[in-house]
């Protein structure tokens, strides 16, 4: 009896030591898992032709990844950006020129690209908003309606805040707008002898 109390001490004296030196288990939060995704390299003005040099790949979260993101050997390269990109910010479908776009054109309708002369006003255009756009000659002193009522197809992000009121990104004036052929022409003639800005109404 005594012999067996001293190997079953042996034992538990063991048994203690092996969990002692067991290493601790991993504590940490739970893999994400990601997806590669294109996004702009560096700031990029509506109109880019876009190169590899504008294109970088970043792992996203698969939750964080918006509709339409395009991925590494999507043939991005090569397209036109119908928007600004900031750095850092995905490439998708909607930003480029292209079916995306057009599928918001309604039926008899064109997408006009217009260049405003205030790029803050610009900055105040989201896509969705209907705007009537103003041609104004300097020498003229006067004002006129060249498009009423335009559905916005795409504009410029609002400026950002570590920026001064009112500022906008290089290049940011451009908007995409939803007008008849008539309209179009009339708005690229407008563009040529004056400036052109926007009024707001309701979406």
């Amino acid at each position: 009896m005594h012999l067996l109390r001293q190997v079953a001490a042996g034992l538990l004296v063991g048994l203690a030591l092996a969990l002692a030196l067991r290493p601790a288990p991993s504590i940490g939060p739970p893999a994400v898992s990601t997806v590669p995704v294109l996004v702009a390299a560096t700031d990029l003005p509506a109109g880019t032709l876009l190169a590899a040099a504008d294109l970088a790949v970043a792992a996203l979260p698969a939750a964080l990844v918006p509709d339409g993101a395009s991925g590494p050997g999507s043939g991005v390269a090569g397209r036109v950006l119908a928007g600004p990109l900031r750095r850092g910010e995905p490439v998708t479908d909607v930003r480029l020129v292209g079916p995306a776009m057009w599928a918001q054109v309604p039926v008899g309708e064109v997408a006009a690209p217009v260049r405003l002369a205030d790029l803050a006003v610009a900055a105040l255009v989201r896509p969705g908003d209907r705007v009537d756009v103003l041609s104004s000659v300097p020498e003229a002193g006067t004002a006129e309606v060249v498009a009423a009522d335009a559905l916005v197809l795409g504009a410029p992000p609002g400026a950002s805040t570590d920026e001064p009121f009112g500022t906008a990104p290089e290049g940011s004036g451009l908007l995409v707008l939803a007008v008849s052929p008539e309209t179009a022409r009339a708005l690229a003639a407008a563009a040529a002898t004056g400036s052109l800005t926007v009024t707001l109404g309701p979406p």
